[in-house]
């Protein structure tokens, strides 16, 4: 039987600029459905995948992501989480979600000052993720960064109960997977590039996986985060399709 495709509903806010590029490549290039969701949206049009793109919301006044928690589909993109429906958050949707509350810790400015803009090496600590089962653990994807306040910061309790959880999703890494501070572009605690919530269903990261995952830019490691997500979906619709619906906290979530 023929599976349908997976839905994927990207928020727009003013200010999004990654909006077409996370659109582009779950419609154009992985052959899903994709819908836009305006900020003033009132619901979500029954998507399977909710993503929030980056970009600059709001023109990032007050602190990046402080006005985009506001906006009325967040109350829906928090219901949707809440209930246990996947929920992606690249760049300035980190910082979103961090403000929103749905991920715990701060994005502070880059320990540079500097925006950063290159490819980097992020290694994947916990593929037993929605958003990660198409990889192994150790496995160093590159993926662009294109950020001014990425340094991803939280206080030693939480810190704690992230890594013991397996909360952490990747880490910045050099191009042979070793942890250093030289391949820490913006001072990241841990070199942490990318958190789940406790649940599992909500991540957050700075590099942009759909900036690396169209053959037309030469490299597609970025496909990994989507091809995981759009397998996760279908498993949950499809009996047996998957060993068990994604749970990342615990042993199963340590590498």
């Amino acid at each position: 039987m023929m599976q349908s495709p997976v839905r994927f509903g990207i928020v727009v806010f003013p200010g999004s600029n990654c909006d077409h590029d996370a659109y582009h490549v779950c419609r154009k290039v992985l052959g899903q459905e994709a819908v836009f969701l305006w900020h003033k949206d009132p619901d979500l049009k029954d998507v399977d995948v909710v993503i929030l793109p980056g970009g600059f919301s709001y023109g990032d006044y007050l602190r990046c992501g402080a006005i985009a928690r506001f906006s009325p589909v967040m109350r829906e993109v928090v219901r949707f989480a809440e209930g246990g429906g996947p929920v992606l958050g690249i760049c300035n949707g980190f910082q979103i979600l961090v403000e929103a509350g749905l991920l715990p810790g701060v994005l502070l400015r880059n320990a540079s000052l500097r925006f950063a803009c290159k490819n980097v090496r992020i290694r994947v600590e916990n593929p037993f993720t929605p958003f990660t089962s198409a990889c192994a653990a150790g496995d160093v994807l590159t993926i662009p960064i294109a950020h001014g306040e990425g340094n991803y910061f939280a206080d030693e309790d939480a810190i704690r109960r992230i890594e013991e959880n397996g909360q952490v999703a990747f880490r910045y890494c050099s191009p042979g997977g070793e942890i250093t501070a030289d391949s820490n572009p913006n001072g990241s605690l841990g070199n942490i590039a990318g958190i789940i919530n406790e649940r599992g269903n909500v991540l957050g990261m700075m590099p942009h996986p759909e900036r690396a995952a169209d053959p037309l830019l030469g490299f597609t490691d970025g496909q990994k985060v989507f091809a995981s997500i759009i397998e996760h979906v279908l498993s949950r619709v499809t009996p047996g399709a998957a060993e068990e619906e994604a749970v990342v906290t615990g042993e199963k979530g340590r590498s």
